[in-house]
């Protein structure tokens, strides 16, 4: 049994950008679990509408 893992999760969340305005993206988040509960986030990225992928820092996420 491995003690310590790493997990991908991928949620959809409202994000707000100058450019485009408020729009809807897949997130993936890579975190670290420890005896399957997570307790670390590694690195967070979104997949543009054109597929690049970008670094979620860019975007703020509004409320």
């Amino acid at each position: 049994m491995k003690l310590v893992s790493v997990k991908r999760q991928t949620k959809s969340e409202k994000r707000f950008t100058e450019k485009m305005g408020m729009f809807t993206t897949s997130v993936v988040y890579i975190k670290k679990t420890f005896l399957k509960v997570p307790f670390r986030t590694v690195h967070k990225y979104r997949e543009t509408y054109y597929g690049k992928v970008k670094d979620c820092v860019d975007c703020k996420i509004s409320s």
